[in-house]
């Protein structure tokens, strides 16, 4: 009799955690609904912008500067990615900002290889991940930031792009020191370009 007690109280000792820990989980997931229903159309876009950008419309999504090219790569896949801006700021932070175009006259599928093959940005999905800046005078390797969860801070869910079509994107990563004024941008599959910061 005593046994069946005891398993009676453990039962009920693990439902009532169990609904301790759901009602903070809850809890902390709740409030600021004003800010999240703003927000929830937002697609991939730089983290820290707060102005509107131009071309930025009610579809959320952001149209980089095309005023400007810093470099133009051509792959033999049928993709061109023409570099807009690489921009440093304040924060520590290098945002570039481009245009992927598809110049052949059928769809494409993005290759995999563009995602990067470390096992934390596999599995996050599509992205720019593989993107990376090479400072030579340093010699360093930059990489495509991660928040905490492991997601890239680039452009993500590009699988395919039309055949004539395009994508804007943009990738982040870490500033290189301020004497510097060149990197090359590389991306597999792609041939290397120089690039200005600014």
């Amino acid at each position: 009799m005593s046994l069946w007690h005891g398993a009676k109280a453990r039962r009920a000792a693990g439902a009532a955690l169990a609904v301790v820990a759901l009602s903070i989980s809850l809890t902390a997931c709740g409030g600021g609904d004003a800010d999240n229903k703003q927000n929830a159309g937002a697609s991939s876009s730089a983290p820290g912008d707060e102005k509107p950008k131009e071309g930025e419309g009610d579809g959320g999504t952001t149209v980089p500067d095309t005023s400007k090219t810093l470099a133009t790569i051509n792959g033999s896949n049928g993709f061109q990615f023409v570099i807009h801006t690489a921009i440093r700021d304040e924060g520590g932070f290098l945002t570039v900002t481009g245009t992927i175009k598809n110049t052949s006259g059928s769809d494409q599928s993005a290759p995999v290889q563009w995602n990067g093959s470390e096992s934390q940005v596999k599995r996050t999905g599509r992205s720019l991940a593989g993107m990376t800046l090479v400072d030579k005078a340093e010699k360093k390797r930059y990489y495509v930031l991660r928040d905490t969860d492991g997601y890239p801070l680039t452009t993500t869910g590009i699988s395919r792009i039309d055949g004539g079509g395009s994508e804007a994107f943009f990738a982040q990563f870490p500033a290189p020191p301020s004497s510097t004024t060149q990197v090359d941008l590389q991306l597999p599959l792609m041939p290397s370009a120089t690039i200005e910061i600014s």
